[in-house]
C-alpha cells in the first residue's frame, strides 16, 4: 500500500514538473497580425532579448527567423522551445501596396519579391514544426481566404493549433468572432504589445504542447 502511495506521487510530480525538450513552435498568420511582437514578448520574458524587428509596414518579416532554447517555466510546468517566426501569409502581394508606406518603386518591388519568397518558405517550414500558434488581429474579420488557407494547411498536416486573438487593447477587438470562425481550436485573447493576458497565453501554450 505504501509503495503504491509513493509511486502515485512520484508519477504525479513527474507529470507536473516534467520538462519537454526543444518543442518547435511556429508563429503563423497574415501580415501585421503581431506574430513577431508576440515572439519578441516571449523571448524578452524568458531570455531577455528580442527575436526580430516589427513595424507597421506589411511584410517586415520576410525571412523565417527563430530562437533556440527558450526555456519557459509557468505554473509548475516547464518546456524548452524553439520559436519559429514566419513571414506573413498572403494570397496576393502587390508592390504597389508598399508605396503608401513611403517606399520608392524599386524598394517596393524588392520587398514584394522577398515577401513572396517568404510566404513559400513559411509553408515549407510547416514540415518542421511540432505545433503552431496562429496570430490573428482581433479587430479584423477572421473569415478571410488567407486564414482559411493557413488553417487548411495545418489540418492537412494534423498539426496542433492555438489561435492567439491579438490586439485586444484596440477599439473594435472581438475575440468572439474568431472563436465562432474556428470553433474547433482554442482561442486566447491577448495584447502582445502590452503583455495583456500573457499568463493566459502561457497556460494555453502548455495545453497545446500536451498534444505534441
Amino acid at each position: 500500500m505504501a509503495n503504491n502511495f509513493v509511486s502515485f506521487f512520484k508519477r504525479f510530480f513527474e507529470d507536473v514538473f516534467k520538462t519537454k525538450k526543444n518543442v518547435k513552435i511556429g508563429f503563423y498568420g497574415p501580415p501585421n497580425s503581431g506574430k513577431t511582437t508576440l515572439a519578441n514578448k516571449i523571448c524578452l520574458d524568458w531570455i531577455g532579448e528580442e527575436l526580430g524587428s516589427a513595424s507597421k509596414v506589411p511584410h517586415e518579416t520576410r525571412n523565417v527567423q527563430f530562437k533556440e532554447k527558450v526555456n519557459i517555466k509557468h505554473n509548475g510546468k516547464q518546456a524548452t522551445f524553439k520559436l519559429i517566426d514566419t513571414p506573413g501569409i498572403a494570397t496576393r502581394i502587390d508592390y504597389e501596396d508598399f508605396l503608401a508606406y513611403g517606399l520608392n518603386s524599386k524598394e517596393a518591388k524588392q520587398r514584394a519579391k522577398e515577401a513572396t519568397k517568404g510566404v513559400i518558405d513559411a509553408i515549407k517550414w510547416l514540415d518542421d514544426v511540432d505545433a503552431v500558434v496562429i496570430v490573428l488581429d482581433s479587430t479584423k474579420n477572421p473569415y478571410t481566404q488567407v486564414n482559411v488557407t493557413i488553417i487548411g494547411n495545418l489540418v492537412a498536416r494534423k498539426i496542433p493549433v492555438l489561435i492567439a486573438a491579438n490586439k485586444i487593447d484596440l477599439r473594435g477587438a472581438d475575440t468572439k468572432k474568431i472563436e465562432a470562425a474556428f470553433p474547433e481550436y482554442g482561442v486566447v485573447g491577448i495584447s502582445a504589445k502590452q503583455g495583456k493576458n500573457i499568463d493566459e497565453f502561457y497556460d494555453s501554450l502548455f495545453n497545446l504542447i500536451k498534444k505534441v
